[in-house]
């Protein structure tokens, strides 16, 4: 049989990180232990009922059946516009403010390749989510990273970029609530980040994917809520953590007239937009009443007080989140990020992402996923307990 090789750009694709965690949580399972991953960030709960029944009801329409429009169905564009008024005060352009996208992710992979030529700049947040370098890489544009240290609230500090690598880059990653760290940010914040957008001619792309999920009663804010936010980018919206839908690959972006239409023009040759019978769905679940996402913001909180009152119990010094589903916790001495990860997985069977699987600034931390009950939470307390390393 022929072997083809890879062309050059698949070959410099970035390892998926993921996939080695995944096979060490393999080979510990296979052993016959009980592992708690704690790991990924794959919600947990089921789709809400009203949703499903949402589709299950589009499915059975003929009219689905067929090829959408290219560019997405216009109720879909109406329902992202009404959900951006009712919960952000932002008024937008269905017809050119929205473009529908096969999850978040995927916006996030194509924009680069939309907006940047070899050899432009782009500026990526470390640590952050890896999947951001894939879409740089195949754009084949150079990466110029933003440390987020604890002691600037894992916030990007402008001030320490240099000028000529603000006046090189083209682009821009932010995400806040941020994966990994949990951290927020503020409307303050995003006005800084139009101003040095202006100032530099920067693209803002902010990947707004925990949007819904803020703790203290304090609502993450929307990049575009800042003024002349749209005139510097867009921000990514996903229905994956908001509604449960990871598996249902759907999501928006909003914004820059000029940036969804290079999206969109992208998306043309790429696909015939989604199935008609999950964008249905996808405006039920914008449109119609919001309890289950204050329901699952709730269980998110009251996990992540069960999960750091029980570390912090045992000696460990943590930083509970702002936000997102996610713990960011800083390691014990005498370990590296990924050693500290093994050492938990191999002898309390808890699996946690290493830090620096999100880069150069995440060594000294761990990622912990928030996505089992608190009863595993506090399983998996008790497991490191026993350990005796605080």
């Amino acid at each position: 049989m022929l072997q083809f090789e890879k062309s050059k750009q698949l070959q410099q694709l970035p390892k998926q990180f993921f996939a080695s965690l995944v096979a060490k949580v393999n080979a510990i399972t296979a052993q016959g232990h009980d592992v708690i991953n704690l790991g990924q960030g794959n919600p947990d709960q089921p789709t809400p009922a009203h949703i499903v029944k949402s589709l299950q009801a589009a499915a059975d329409k003929t009219i689905n059946h067929k090829y959408s429009p290219f560019r997405g169905h216009q109720y879909l564009k109406d329902a992202a516009a009404a959900f951006y008024e009712r919960e952000y005060g932002v008024k937008l352009d269905p017809n050119s403010e929205i473009a529908i996208l096969f999850g978040g992710k995927a916006g996030l992979v194509e924009l680069p390749q939309c907006l940047l030529n070899p050899g432009d700049t782009i500026l990526v947040p470390d640590p952050g989510y890896p999947d951001y370098l894939s879409g740089v890489v195949l754009a084949k544009a150079e990466i110029e990273r933003m440390p987020l240290k604890e002691e600037n609230a894992f916030l990007p500090d402008y001030e320490n970029i240099h000028k000529d690598v603000l006046d090189k880059a083209k682009m821009m990653f932010l995400n806040y609530p941020n994966n990994p760290t949990g951290a927020s940010a503020s409307e303050e914040f995003f006005h800084e980040t139009v101003s040095y957008a202006k100032e530099h001619s920067i693209c803002v792309v902010h990947d707004f994917a925990y949007g819904a999920i803020g703790f203290d009663g304090k609502k993450p804010v929307s990049f575009l809520q800042a003024e002349g936010a749209k005139d510097v980018g867009i921000e990514i919206y996903t229905l994956s953590k908001t509604y449960n839908m990871a598996g249902w690959r759907v999501g928006f972006a909003v914004g820059n007239e000029s940036v969804i239409e290079a999206l969109e023009l992208l998306q043309d040759h790429l696909y015939v937009s989604l199935f008609p019978a999950i964008q249905e769905a996808a405006a039920t679940a914008l449109l119609e009443p919001q309890e289950c996402v204050s329901e699952l913001v709730k269980m998110y909180e009251d996990r992540r007080n069960v999960f750091i009152k029980g570390l912090r119990a045992l000696g460990w010094e943590v930083k509970a989140p702002d936000a997102s589903f996610f713990a960011w916790l800083k390691i014990p001495a005498g370990f590296t990020s990924e050693s500290f990860a093994d050492h938990l997985l191999t002898h309390a069977h808890v699996a946690v992402a290493a830090g620096n699987g999100f880069g150069e600034y995440g060594e000294g931390y761990v990622r912990v996923g928030l996505l089992t009950t608190e009863e595993r939470l506090g399983e998996a307390v008790e497991r490191i307990g026993r350990l005796n390393l605080f």
